[in-house]
């Protein structure tokens, strides 16, 4: 259990700036993450890495000399927003290109990607290598739908030493790559972990049983087996990894470096125990170990758990696993001096108000009232979006959802009372749930508030034809960016058959506020149906036959949103009827 918090819901922020506080040797906070306090005597490519909390050292704690120059570091288990990883991203850029590198989630594939292409359109040189260690997650054939788990530190490792040896962004993008097509994980637990303030933890595992193939972000196993001693723990790791060589690699002789993760909760001296049976086992297949890592590398808070990961080395790669590293969170030998440097941090001008009309200030107003009532009804909410989240992802939906719910709200009454149009409102009200929630569902109910707010603009009279377009330009943003469609068992159930059924009621003359009404039903009925449904996207495709049964959090948010937004405007244009 995570015992010491103030309020839950500033979690995050308060470690990370005690983190900051705690580690200005190395790191120095800007928004959205941290980034190197020092510099070396020449620029060099920046590696900037990242993911939610949670997981310390991962990712924070990574960043130093020999390793990152950087890290987003989002909400507990969330990826970090556009806004953070761009903001990290761009101040430690040394002129030499960026490399982006991080698990393979679909939150932080979104964010990431969105970054990058703002980057590059700004002329920076930026490449992208996820990290896709995890066996179990998916078999051999998919690689590349594999999540990103311990191994993470092997690939971080081996690009930063490249970059800090000075080498082309071409280069340390080439051995990242590398270095993940080598490098293999495979994890356990005993029991999950518990969010800041909840009475129960993201998931159980029955006394005397043990969890297998599980994620770091509180996700449960794929399988359960009876938990074994130390010794034959160990040898269900080497068994499975083995089972698993990258291409060309010949077991007999060949060098391996072995790291044993703790994941909150198991202590050193049972990873110890572990460790040395998995030591003589790699040696008894003729496998030479070379500088093994033992201890907490990549956590979920207080989860009882480890995993074990094999980076099948070469020259190159031994190399610059065994260069020299100093960050917050892991060492090896001794680096060059580096240089104390104040951080400049390139600051954001919010634009000023642009002029609008009367009529859609009023609709501004309107829209400043849904996003109280929405902040309220999700609120209510959170606690059972986190339990429908945790049955097969990582129980931060409803988390998430606050954040971002109470960022909007927050914008759109600024706005509002800053005498703002329609679009305006919604924009700075999409800018701010995006930054604040992070994760996949930020990402996309920025996209839908941003679409929506383009079809009403801040001057002309805003009609339920503007309305409806301006859903279905959301509907048509978000599968367009997204991998998901109908029957996926995503927020898209909700999304598309809501806009659908908006568009052909106002086309057959119905008012906004039936429209709405009958649209939110569908929404409703929908987002329910998907209980029937088996998760094959995100975290929770690993645990697809378990979501059945329990229906979408995602489609049950959104449902609720329009569900609530429907009372706002039967009750505005009641008033404005009277």
């Amino acid at each position: 259990m995570t015992r010491l918090f103030n309020d839950p819901s500033a979690f995050s922020d308060e470690m990370i700036e005690g983190f900051a506080a705690a580690s200005a040797r190395w790191v120095t906070a800007v928004p959205g993450g941290v980034v190197r306090s020092t510099r070396a005597p020449e620029d060099t490519v920046a590696l900037v890495i990242g993911g939610g909390s949670g997981h310390y050292p991962a990712f924070g704690g990574l960043v130093g000399p020999g390793i990152a120059h950087g890290a987003a570091m989002g909400n507990l288990f969330a990826s970090p927003s556009t806004q953070q990883v761009y903001a990290v991203a761009k101040t430690a850029d040394q002129g030499m290109g960026v490399l982006l590198s991080y698990g393979n989630y679909a939150g932080d594939v979104l964010n990431f990607t969105e970054a990058q292409e703002r980057l590059r359109s700004e002329g920076h040189d930026v490449r992208t290598v996820l990290v896709t260690d995890d066996i179990w997650s998916a078999p051999a054939e998919r690689r590349h739908e594999r999540r990103g788990i311990a191994g993470d530190l092997a690939v971080f490792k081996v690009a930063g030493a490249a970059a800090e040896a000075g080498a082309s962004l071409d280069e340390v993008e080439r051995l990242a790559i590398k270095a993940n097509e080598r490098t293999r994980s495979f994890g356990v637990a005993f029991g999950g972990c518990t969010f800041p303030g909840a009475d129960e933890p993201l998931f159980t595992v029955p006394e005397g049983r043990m969890a297998v193939g599980l994620g770091i972000h509180g996700e449960p196993g794929i399988d359960e087996v009876d938990v074994p001693t130390a010794d034959e723990l160990a040898a269900l790791f080497v068994e499975k990894l083995l089972d698993e060589v990258p291409d060309g690699v010949e077991v007999d002789g060949a060098r391996v470096v072995p790291l044993l993760n703790g994941l909150g909760s198991v202590k050193y001296e049972e990873l110890f125990v572990v460790y040395r049976a998995v030591h003589r086992l790699l040696g008894e297949r003729g496998i030479v170990v070379v500088d093994p890592d033992v201890g907490e590398l990549c956590t979920s808070l207080d989860m009882a758990g480890c995993s074990l990961t094999l980076v099948w080395l070469d020259d190159e790669l031994e190399e610059l696993w065994s260069a020299p590293a100093d960050t917050p969170g892991y060492s090896k030998g001794s680096v060059a001096p580096q240089e104390r440097v104040e951080v400049v941090v390139e600051g954001v001008e919010e634009a000023a108000i642009p002029e609008a009309s009367d009529a859609s200030k009023a609709v501004a107003r309107t829209i400043g009232t849904a996003f109280v009532e929405m902040a309220e009804a999700i609120d209510e909410a959170a606690d059972e979006l986190g339990r429908l989240d945790a049955i097969a992802g990582d129980g931060d939906h409803g988390i998430g959802m606050q954040r971002g719910v109470h960022a909007g709200r927050d914008a759109a009454v600024a706005a509002v009372d800053a005498g703002a149009g329609a679009e305006t409102t919604l924009r700075r009200a999409a800018d701010a749930w995006g930054d604040r929630a992070g994760g996949t569902s930020g990402v996309i109910w920025a996209t839908m508030l941003r679409a929506v707010a383009a079809a009403l603009g801040d001057e002309a009279r805003v009609t339920r034809t503007e309305v409806a377009a301006g859903v279905d330009a959301a509907r048509d943003a978000v599968t367009s960016f997204g991998k998901a469609k109908v029957g996926d068992k995503t927020m898209i159930d909700a999304i598309v058959p809501f806009a659908d059924e908006l568009r052909d009621r106002v086309a057959a003359g119905d008012s906004l506020v039936d429209a709405w009404s009958h649209a939110a039903g569908v929404a409703e009925e929908a987002a329910q149906e998907t209980a029937a449904l088996a998760a094959t996207l995100g975290r929770a495709k690993s645990h697809g036959e378990r979501s059945i049964g329990t229906p979408d959090p995602g489609a049950v948010s959104f449902a609720l949103i329009c569900t609530t937004v429907s009372d706002v405007l039967a009750q505005t244009l009641e008033e404005d009827a009277s």
